[in-house]
């Protein structure tokens, strides 16, 4: 296929790919078929939706698509060992991961208590101090005050912490890639344990316990009681279903859907905390989950205390969701500038190395923990390899990895700890974390490259950008992007529809902030539209549209509405450009 417009070679590197004769076929049918608008058929052929398929697709209804808890193994153990102890009014422990998803995870637990009139005891590791998921100290210390432990994000792999929970039983609720072999707990449930189907391996944490919380209301249906509304906590789902990058596919779709609704009515106290801070002035959508909500909600465990986001998501009181939204959005201004130290450092390290093996990896000595799996997603987008930044303290080194389509990162990190490469590692296969000696970093990345190599790492080429089309500045209007929405939630194995715009005129160009771009171009026909581009002076992008001296200019992006001042206007979000003619 000739690339879309010419496109061999944009600015950051990348080959424009349009679509292909058969997604047109099927974006034809659609249009013949469903009667919808052209925009949302070439989405719809694009996700690879059948005609037949469009007008549900286009409604996703949770009753349709929610799975039976019982197709996940241990799930009523899991439920009639939670529901025990509710009864009883045991004392009951949360032991979360430190991120998104499992801030949700567990404010859906206390959430879900708290309405049943029960408490729960909230305890989230330390990411320096403690790292990842269950260890001995912990889980002792938890036992010896509480006859439940429920693990939530974390906990598959964690043999030695749950054997050490002397006194609680102990119950699992994961997504991570599990072992050959499971801790000896009362309950392990997890999509991608070794003996699943892996039908539902796409689900994140918070929807495990979701669905956990679904099979323990049908329990106590079966006993003539009732228990809280789950629909009504379906915001937190969503939001861990984005913010983990989890693909929106089958019920996370619908997950993210109706959550999003739920969201909009603003009843959760430390959300509509968050999004006043962040000055959202209009409903949340899913890219405001992953990029507004999600990184500040993270932003305790990165650089502050651990427990901030979990808190925030489950705190009931107004006042003190506002305290904690203030100090989590100080927080992430602190891990952007973090952030931004150590991401300089690692690429121009890993550029040394060379960017054209199967992983790039970067390693520096006190590198924060809190934000080298943000600076190894950088580089994996920079180089379109897997990626490993590690940071080193003493005779350890902390690290995350991010992955490419069709390249399993997790199983690579589980046999390089398997064969004591590393001290320990895992994951799942688009990120994984990992604690490797500094006498075997050298050692530990080498086969780790290899076995990276062997799946394909490396030898895709150059980078594509996929394009759904053409479009003219005049055709870009809130009703197109509304009608597109429909075809939405985005994000994650449904991305959003990427539109060019060909031989465009720079009208105006004004750097925002340290490293944004502000552009408005037009095409000869007196069309016009605003465009930013986030991050353009971290790249190619700011230099070249900046200076453009009169030249012309081929433009991808998003398409979205921009609110401000109570006035709606389109603006495209740039994601690449290349030089016209």
């Amino acid at each position: 296929m000739s690339a879309f417009l010419g496109v061999e070679c944009s600015l950051t590197g990348r080959r424009w790919q349009g679509p292909g004769a058969e997604a047109e076929r099927l974006a034809e049918t659609i249009a013949q078929t469903a009667a919808l608008p052209r925009p949302i058929c070439q989405t719809l052929a694009r996700l690879g939706i059948p005609a037949s398929e469009a007008a549900a697709y286009l409604e996703p209804r949770l009753r349709d698509l929610m799975p039976d808890p019982h197709r996940l193994k241990d799930m009523q153990a899991a439920a009639e060992r939670f529901l025990s102890e509710v009864a009883r009014s045991g004392r009951i422990a949360i032991f979360a991961d430190y991120d998104v998803d499992g801030g949700a995870s567990a404010a859906l637990l206390i959430d879900w208590l708290r309405q049943m009139g029960r408490k729960a005891t909230l305890y989230i590791p330390d990411r320096i101090d403690e790292g990842y998921g269950p260890n001995p100290p912990a889980m002792a210390q938890l036992a010896a005050d509480h006859d439940l432990i429920v693990c939530v994000d974390c906990g598959t792999l964690s043999h030695e912490a749950v054997a050490a929970a002397q006194g609680a039983d102990v119950v699992i609720l994961d997504h991570h890639l599990g072992g050959d072999t499971l801790p000896d707990a009362v309950a392990v449930v997890n999509p991608n344990r070794q003996d699943e189907t892996g039908d539902l391996s796409h689900l994140c944490a918070a929807a495990v316990v979701f669905l956990m919380l679904v099979e323990a209301g049908r329990q106590l249906r079966a006993k003539g009681q009732k228990g809280p509304d789950l629909m009504e906590l379906l915001d937190l789902v969503a939001l861990a279903t984005v913010a983990d990058v989890a693909p929106l596919v089958g019920v996370n779709r619908a997950f993210v859907r109706a959550g999003l609704q739920v969201m909009a009515r603003r009843g959760r106290p430390g959300l509509a905390a968050l999004a006043d801070i962040a000055r959202l002035d209009a409903p949340p959508d899913a890219h405001h989950l992953g990029f507004v909500l999600g990184p500040r909600i993270n932003a305790g465990g990165r650089v502050g205390r651990a427990d901030l986001g979990a808190r925030l998501l489950a705190c009931p009181d107004r006042a003190e969701a506002e305290a904690l939204a203030e100090r989590l959005h100080q927080l992430n201004a602190e891990r952007q500038e973090i952030e931004r130290a150590v991401r300089d450092a690692a690429l121009a390290q890993a550029e040394e190395r060379g960017l054209d093996a199967p992983l790039v990896w970067a390693a520096g000595e006190g590198w924060h923990p809190g934000v080298v799996g943000i600076v190894a997603s950088r580089l994996k987008e920079v180089t379109n390899r897997p990626a490993v930044v590690i940071g080193l303290d003493g005779d350890e080194g902390k690290g995350s990895g991010r992955s490419v389509a069709g390249v399993d990162l997790g199983h690579a990190i589980q046999r390089l700890a398997a064969e004591g490469l590393l001290i320990k590692g895992g994951g799942h296969k688009m990120a994984a974390g990992l604690t490797v000696a500094r006498e075997r970093l050298e050692a530990a990345m080498e086969r780790l490259s290899e076995l990276l190599a062997r799946q394909g790492a490396g030898a895709a080429g150059p980078r594509v950008l996929a394009l759904d089309g053409l479009l003219m500045p005049g055709a870009a209007t809130p009703e197109l992007i509304e009608q597109i929405a429909t075809a939405g939630p985005f994000g994650a194995g449904a991305p959003a529809p990427r539109y060019a715009f060909a031989d465009m005129g720079l009208r105006f160009a004004k750097r925002v902030g340290e490293s944004h771009l502000k552009l408005r171009v037009g095409d000869g026909s007196g069309g016009q539209i605003d465009v930013i581009a986030f991050g353009a002076f971290e790249g190619p992008l700011g230099p070249a549209l900046e200076r453009h001296d009169g030249a012309r200019f081929h433009l991808a992006g998003r398409l979205e509405i921009n609110r401000w001042g109570g006035r709606s206007t389109v603006q495209m979000r740039l994601e690449d450009a290349a030089p016209a003619g």
